[in-house]
């Protein structure tokens, strides 16, 4: 299915692709980060970073440089502007991201709603520090960064929230690791919850933990954008609907 909203029944779906899948208007605070990301892409220095793993409590340490983590890691321009244009729109007030790397998702994330409250999770303490960095520079006053292993960081957080309305999975791409999340934040959805899951297609793994979560019989719809796959709660409707749309 393409991006233009030809052949959508779906009133949801529809509105969504017309007012942000096909938003093209410039983003106020896009110039600010990614003029980020380019400083990001220039530096050269070696940073020890932690990695704990797929869901593991061993650390192993490696080194890396700034410039390639950065070319690698974060989310490309045209997706991070789409999730932008999602909570923009959508307005959501408690968010968590799973999955900090150098904040700058979590920066367009925030800037889309600064009365919003932003819970972003990284386990590396070094990319951390430079997240902190980012948003400093950035003026991001909203976002409060955990730092540490997902499943210490995360149950703690979720335990002092009553609901979280928007969340983004971007850490532990491992289908074991995506499922817990998932299973986590359920318990604190709403039916205008939304769930946006990076990397879908990403391994035999990642596609078999996307298959799950379609057809979890709290999820009544999804769109699948390839790179990044949504998942709505909502009750209203009546029949499960899931849709591929080419972006």
């Amino acid at each position: 299915m393409n991006g233009k909203g030809h052949g959508i029944h779906s009133p949801f779906v529809f509105d969504f692709v017309k007012n942000i899948l096909n938003d093209r208007k410039t983003i106020n605070c896009a110039e600010d980060i990614e003029s980020r990301r380019q400083f990001l892409l220039n530096r050269k220095e070696i940073i020890e970073v932690e990695d704990f793993g797929a869901g593991s409590t061993i650390i192993k340490k490696n080194k890396r440089s700034i410039h390639r983590i950065a070319a690698t890691s974060l989310k490309p321009k045209k997706y991070a502007q789409l999730i932008h244009r999602i909570a923009a729109y959508y307005k959501p007030k408690q968010i968590i991201e799973i999955g900090t790397s150098f904040g700058i998702t979590t920066a367009y994330i925030a800037k889309a709603n600064p009365i919003a409250i932003v819970n972003t999770f990284e386990g590396s303490a070094s990319i951390a520090n430079i997240a902190k960095t980012n948003f400093s520079a950035l003026q991001v006053n909203n976002v409060t960064l955990h730092q540490g292993e997902f499943s210490r960081t995360l149950p703690v957080v979720l335990n002092e929230l009553d609901v979280i309305d928007f969340a983004f999975i971007d850490g532990n791409h491992q289908k074991n690791s995506t499922l817990q999340y998932f299973e986590l934040l359920l318990h604190k959805s709403s039916n205008n919850t939304i769930f946006i899951f990076d990397d879908i297609h990403w391994s035999a793994g990642m596609e078999s933990a996307w298959s799950e979560i379609k057809n979890h019989p709290q999820v009544q719809l999804t769109i699948d954008l390839f790179f990044i796959g949504l998942v709505f709660l909502k009750k209203e409707f009546k029949e499960e609907q899931h849709f591929t749309i080419r972006f």
